[in-house]
């Protein structure tokens, strides 16, 4: 009888096949050690997928149990998770309300997946949708789901501002145009658009806040001229940055917005919210995975949950003091570059400053700090086009004892780095700590 999660993997890994794991041909090509234990694991990883797996080359770790902010490995080590699933897990791994939603959900019988047919799950997940809808959009929303994922709801939102205007040009501001007036990202001459599509905090360079003036200001450019106002919430929704949604930081009432990874409380769900009267069914749609009842399910838990339990104005709390303490060891380390955030969307970026030839990038030094982390039992992001910012994106139940092994075993990794790129040599007379 297998009695654990590992045993579990260990045996299916090892069953004999074409291919499989402890095969003759496996040993030959990796070793007798390749078949057993978390290491084999990996090197099969590395072997039979895309090298475009940037997590798992960059985090060889093989998670068997998980609850929480912990992750346990195969070999029954554990790491505190500051990912959160990218930030898709707004109450950790295997939260109790989510995991009774989804056993409820398997032992009634009901259907698992269904297309565009109307189930009770489907109608308690959009009644609590509603419930938490910055108040001017609540009282005239419509939801629409669509395949789960980034780029589905994005591409479902462009297709509803198009056939709701007749128009075809999507505006989205660029880095300049998000730094000057919003003004700027308007088309100069030609039709108006079909819609601009922002995000309140931006995520592609790690969690930058856009200022709500420049929303604001946007807003009313976008009401003036009866264009669709699209706010991106993928990856900042469900109280991740303090509010339950990012743009009511600025009071700003969208027209659309799109919604993905926390909504399916682990599971993978999204959806569009958009002003009724901008329905006019000409952009249905025609994903296949729109019903999946368990991320249903899971994403009423869930929203529930946060809502309930006021969770988003506790990330505020802790994401202030994480903030302040990040700011502390930008002051005392020179490889420690901008810090900011809201809430438990935060990045800090590395920088390296008067380094010579053999210390490295910026890049190559966060990618030291993160593996100075994962020896202290901490698992940490790392994002840009320079791979060189921090990202840190705990659940919201983190507890403040948790966050204080967070911040310690981060600054102690940071500490390690720094000592790191001193030992490369830097100029004489350069300084390596602030």
């Amino acid at each position: 009888m297998v009695e654990s999660a590992y045993e579990v993997i260990t045996a299916a890994a090892g069953s004999a096949g074409p291919g499989g794991a402890g095969t003759e041909g496996e040993r030959a090509e990796f070793g007798d050690s390749a078949a057993a234990g978390p290491g084999g694991a990996v090197r099969r990883r590395q072997a039979r997928e895309s090298a475009a797996r940037t997590y798992a080359r960059a985090l060889p770790v093989v998670p068997v149990r998980a609850r929480g902010l912990t992750i346990e490995d195969a070999d029954g080590r554990r790491y505190l998770d500051c990912s959160s699933g990218a930030g898709s897990l707004a109450l950790g791994h295997n939260h109790p309300v989510v995991l009774e939603a989804i056993r409820k959900v398997l032992d009634s019988g009901a259907p698992l997946q269904v297309t565009g047919l109307t189930t009770p799950v489907e109608d308690a997940f959009v009644a609590e949708l509603l419930r938490t809808l910055p108040p001017g959009l609540a009282g005239h929303a419509r939801v629409r789901f669509c395949g789960p994922g980034g780029t589905e709801p994005v591409a479902t939102a462009v297709a509803l501002v198009r056939a709701a205007t007749g128009r075809a040009r999507v505006v989205t501001p660029t880095d300049a145009q998000y730094a000057a007036d919003p003004a700027t990202c308007w088309p100069e001459a030609g039709e108006e658009p079909a819609g601009v599509l922002v995000e309140a905090v931006r995520g592609e360079c790690g969690p930058r806040p856009v200022p709500g003036t420049w929303l604001r200001g946007l807003r009313r450019i976008t009401e003036r001229r009866s264009v669709p106002l699209v706010v991106d919430e993928t990856e900042t929704g469900v109280g991740r940055t303090g509010a339950f949604w990012a743009v009511e930081h600025s009071g700003v009432n969208p027209d659309v917005l799109v919604l993905s990874k926390a909504i399916g409380g682990s599971l993978p769900l999204a959806a569009v919210v958009h002003r009724a009267d901008l329905d006019d069914g000409r952009a249905a749609g025609a994903a296949a995975f729109r019903g999946n009842q368990l991320a249903l399910a899971a994403g009423t838990a869930t929203l529930a949950h946060v809502r309930a339990h006021r969770l988003a104005e506790h990330a505020a709390r802790v994401g202030a003091r994480i903030l302040a303490r990040l700011r502390g060891l930008a002051g005392e380390f020179a490889c420690v570059g901008a810090v900011r955030g809201c809430g438990l969307a935060i990045a800090m970026e590395l920088t390296a400053p008067d380094c010579g030839p053999g210390a490295g990038t910026a890049g190559e030094l966060a990618a030291v700090v993160q593996r100075e982390c994962l020896r202290r039992g901490l698992i940490v992001d790392l994002t840009g086009p320079a791979g060189n910012v921090l990202r840190l994106l705990p659940p919201l139940i983190v507890t403040e004892e948790q966050t204080s092994a967070v911040l310690d075993r981060l600054a102690d990794a940071v500490q390690a780095a720094e000592r790191s790129r001193a030992d490369h040599g830097p100029p004489p007379g350069a300084r390596t700590a602030r």
